[in-house]
């Protein structure tokens, strides 16, 4: 039922490459999160030895990016890894993983009445704070969460004038994004736009009459046991960037990943409306010819004749949060490759390694000792 040692070697080998650059040191902590339980990896059902050989691969690299890999199964954390300086406390930028965590605050604020719906229009919500915008009433809730916005704006083309990097240089980023021109009918076609999910968070701002981060600490973080947060802001500070740039641990992110798994309960309370987990994780649209949810994106891993779905938040360097509701397993990684091909290596590492450490993937490795990952 175990992999053979030397195809599990194969999988290790070359997924580590020296690099010589040198990431940022890292934060101070902003607070302390409450800690999560531990198990062994058996009692849990996985392979300790798969686990710890992952460890000593990683171990025996002097220079790499990695800053963290931990592992949840069940419930229980079974593999925590810290790398480059960084410790439990050490809060890290997880990018545009943050947009995830603005879809379970959108889920949040449509379920008590605050947003008006996912097929309301936007501006029924922004109108008053930007009464110059025009030609946006199609524009919908639905659409900012599924990437279809339709307007100028893809953050994979820098000649679009909504690209991430030249909203940036704006000083009102939600202004900068509705006014730029249509390229298509809303919901017609996906485009990668943070633009879009940072109005989306002002939507909520607005529409709650409260700051998004006193309402995600409030609505979210408080009932996980999260403290040790912040989130970057724009405007003069005014407001909340829900694009990216939230920093917290990866103890925080993996109580993420098992809050989705519990399809948005935790510790007896719903803090998440349930059909919001199902709908938002499921897919609602192509974005870069891969299925997509509300922030959400989906990759199935397949072993031999068994395919399992796979939910991830997914932010620029490597910062990863994978769920996969059927083993009730989470996994995450936080990394210092930003702008680099080097981003896929936690991908690897999940879907080569830790995957094929949990017992039931063992019973399909053992006839078909080489998985299709991704």
């Amino acid at each position: 039922m175990v992999p053979n040692r030397m195809i599990l070697g194969l999988l290790l080998a070359g997924l580590l490459v020296s690099d010589p650059s040198h990431a940022k040191g890292p934060l101070d902590p902003f607070g302390r999160d409450e800690p999560l339980p531990e198990a062994a990896p058996s009692a849990v059902g996985m392979d300790a030895s798969i686990l710890e050989q992952l460890a000593q691969r990683i171990a025996t690299e002097q220079k790499h990016k990695l800053h963290s890999v931990l592992v949840a199964r069940r419930g229980r954390l079974v593999f925590e890894k810290y790398y480059n300086r960084r410790t439990r406390h050490t809060p890290h930028d997880i990018r545009s993983a943050t947009k995830s965590i603005t879809s379970l605050l959108t889920g949040i604020a449509i379920e008590r009445g605050i947003l008006p719906g996912l097929d309301a229009p936007v501006m029924d919500v922004l109108g008053d704070a930007y009464p110059a915008v025009e030609d946006k009433d199609a524009l919908t809730f639905r659409h900012l969460l599924s990437m279809r916005g339709g307007l100028d704006c893809d953050d994979r083309d820098r000649q679009t004038r909504g690209q991430e990097d030249r909203m940036y240089r704006s000083r009102d980023w939600v202004g900068y994004f509705l006014a730029l021109s249509p390229t298509d009918p809303p919901g017609a076609v996906g485009r990668y736009c943070t633009g879009g999910v940072v109005t989306l968070g002002e939507a909520i701002a607005q529409a709650a009459k409260e700051d998004v981060a006193a309402f995600a600490a409030r609505a979210l973080f408080d009932p996980l046991g999260i403290e040790n947060v912040q989130w970057a802001r724009f405007d003069g500070k005014t407001k909340v960037d829900t694009g990216g740039h939230l920093l917290i641990t990866p103890q925080a992110m993996v109580k993420i990943g098992m809050l989705v798994l519990a399809e948005g309960r935790w510790a007896g309370k719903q803090v998440v409306p349930s059909s919001w987990v199902r709908l938002s994780t499921s897919e609602q649209a192509k974005l870069e010819d891969r299925p997509y949810g509300f922030l959400w994106w989906r990759a199935p891993a397949r072993f031999a004749d068994k395919s399992f779905d796979v939910v991830m938040a997914k932010g620029n360097g490597g910062q990863s949060i994978f769920v996969v509701p059927e083993l009730d397993l989470v996994a995450v990684f936080t990394t210092g490759y930003y702008n680099s091909p080097k981003a896929a290596l936690p991908d690897q590492i999940f879907y080569r390694t830790i995957l094929p450490a949990v017992d039931e993937i063992q019973a399909h490795l053992s006839t078909s000792p080489d998985p299709a990952a991704k």
